[in-house]
């Protein structure tokens, strides 16, 4: 998997970053619509610079699944389906419970500290602010796992993340999670992990997304029915 972080970015942004990061987080977002045409002219006006960066940038993305490169005509979002994102979901549960269960095996009191103020960043973050709060709420599940020692499986996990936030983007405000205390789930997996308790971090992260994986099999019913 080639592709370019946004911290890799922030060290050296260049035309390439800034269109894969610009584009990215169209797709990631809704802004460009799941199957729709990636036209190289449009999106030169859209982010105001070359095509050639545009294309570096859209060639990335396809290694990051999102974006499907079409044979001699270009370039599209990639599609979205409930088998997806439940392959999506099925591949993140197993891959963070290994990176979990690694992570929480070499942590440190520098690990924990880095923890413990990603949970506070996120929890002040109002939820209206919906791309700062995802933006931290990505930064708090990556820390968790990041103390793993495997840079490949955290890049794996880090591209599911997105592939996952992505529908969660897209199903908007038809979620409703009345039903659930979110602010409860992410700090009781904060304090299983700073207890070193595997099973139990484990279980209830897991638990957290499987839990949003269900409300959103709701919206894809919901949506196949109208």
């Amino acid at each position: 998997m080639t592709s370019l972080s946004p911290s890799d970015a922030a060290q050296e942004p260049s035309a390439t970053q800034r269109a894969y990061l610009a584009i990215r987080r169209m797709i990631l977002t809704g802004e460009l619509a799941p199957g729709e045409k990636l036209k190289i002219e449009n999106l030169r006006q859209i982010l105001d610079m070359g095509g050639s960066p545009i294309r570096e940038a859209l060639t990335l993305l396809v290694s990051d699944l999102l974006v499907e490169r079409l044979d001699q005509r270009g370039f599209r979002a990639a599609e979205i389906s409930p088998q997806n994102f439940a392959e999506i979901l099925k591949l993140r549960c197993q891959l963070e419970e290994t990176a979990l269960r690694e992570s929480l095996g070499n942590a440190n009191p520098a690990w924990e500290d880095k923890l413990v103020i990603s949970h506070h960043r996120m929890m002040r973050e109002p939820r209206e602010n919906v791309e700062r709060f995802e933006e931290l709420h990505k930064t708090f599940h990556m820390t968790l796992i990041e103390a793993c020692q495997s840079p490949v499986l955290l890049k794996f996990c880090s591209q599911l993340y997105d592939l996952n936030i992505r529908y969660r983007y897209l199903a908007g405000k038809a979620l409703n999670y009345s039903s659930r205390d979110i602010g409860k789930e992410h700090t009781d997996i904060m304090n299983a992990a700073v207890d070193r308790d595997a099973d139990k971090a484990c279980r209830l992260l897991l638990d957290h997304y499987r839990n949003t994986g269900a409300f959103l099999e709701k919206h894809f019913v919901a949506e196949a029915a109208e």
